[in-house]
């Protein structure tokens, strides 16, 4: 999809109900329903995160947004594929200053050039004890990333025709660090199956961008 009609189109998003947890439980794996259904999260004082669904033009004005591999570590989220994003810090103002934060440790991008346009539905990380906030935001020029060493591995763009395709969601079995061979439904982006918590804000992310595209 060329920028210039996204761009058209993006700000009627505002106006949208959120989907939520219906629209997240299509891409959850059965087990982490299971989790969602038993956890009361609150009662868990969970940690707080929030993350950056970004959109921008390439250089031949399509339109794309952006995941991150991480960094190989120790911990449940090792070597997954995400949005740049992540915890909140005492000097935050809030979950969208975070977001953006994080966004220009990670990946290199001024928070001034980032247009935020909507808040999405939060969810809760039973593996890590995170509750997790997206924001969408637009970026009107073709960016220069620059990742951040110690936290990504690489930079994933997407084109967003190729998120929209159902073609794109597909039944993958997995090992985790927490259950082995499992099945879970997960999008295939650039060569990269992005399941669980990514793939269940993906869900919601793409249930709004097609009521207004």
């Amino acid at each position: 999809m060329k920028f210039d009609s996204f761009k058209k189109s993006i700000p009627k998003i505002k106006n949208l109900d959120l989907p939520g947890r219906e629209a997240q439980l299509k891409m959850a794996p059965a087990l982490r329903r299971e989790e969602l259904e038993a956890i009361a999260s609150k009662s868990l004082n969970p940690k707080r995160a929030a993350v950056m669904c970004l959109f921008y033009p390439n250089e031949h004005n399509e339109t794309f947004f952006i995941l991150i591999l991480r960094k190989t570590y120790k911990g449940v989220h090792s070597n997954q594929v995400g949005f740049p994003g992540g915890k909140v810090e005492d000097k935050d103002i809030d979950l969208q200053h975070t977001a953006l934060r994080e966004t220009e440790e990670e990946i290199g991008i001024s928070t001034d050039n980032i247009q935020v346009y909507k808040q999405c539905s939060n969810i809760y990380i039973p593996p890590s004890n995170f509750t997790v906030l997206p924001f969408i935001g637009v970026l009107n020029e073709t960016p220069i990333f620059t990742p951040q060493e110690s936290e990504v591995e690489a930079i994933l763009e997407v084109a967003l025709s190729d998120f929209l395709s159902d073609e794109n969601v597909i039944t993958k079995t997995l090992e985790t660090s927490y259950a082995q061979q499992i099945k879970v439904p997960a999008f295939l982006l650039n060569d990269q199956v992005v399941w669980g918590a990514t793939a269940m804000m993906l869900s919601e992310i793409k249930q709004l961008l097609k009521e207004i595209l």
